[in-house]
């Protein structure tokens, strides 16, 4: 696999943070390399976060019903800064009818709870050999 450089992000005012670190623990376990944003971060920061670090996926998490404005929001924070070409997963509580929403919004995956972590880490090993191919 190599190793592959990702960001994990909270966006918004949500506090629970459990999730989002138990992610980035698995990646980093898995070869990531792993930045974490922490918690209550704005789309703009998170985007400028992903394209300053140079990150192949960037993946958000939401326990607090603000996926459906803050998701999208992020992918076009990435498209301003210059990386409109880094892949965007997200989880969290997500109801399921939201989640084609959020495909249609350029989010790549999204992950519900109970998803078994080798899909999540299978899922971004994927998004960021497509990025680097399109890279090259």
């Amino acid at each position: 696999m190599g190793q592959y450089r990702v960001l994990i992000g909270k966006p918004g005012l949500d506090g629970h943070d459990r999730g989002a670190k138990f992610i980035a623990r698995a990646l980093r376990d898995a070869g990531f390399e792993v930045i974490y944003t922490g918690i209550r971060r704005t789309p703009d920061e998170i985007a400028a976060a992903a394209v300053q670090e140079d990150v192949a996926a960037v993946g958000l998490s939401s326990m607090s019903g603000g996926h459906l404005r803050l998701f999208p929001a992020v992918v076009e924070a990435l498209a301003r800064a210059g990386g409109a070409d880094i892949p965007v997963l997200g989880g969290g509580i997500i109801p399921d009818e939201d989640i084609r929403v959020m495909e249609e919004a350029g989010i790549r995956k999204i992950f519900t709870p109970g998803t078994p972590v080798e899909r999540i880490i299978g899922a971004f090993e994927d998004a960021c050999a497509r990025h680097h191919e399109q890279r090259r």
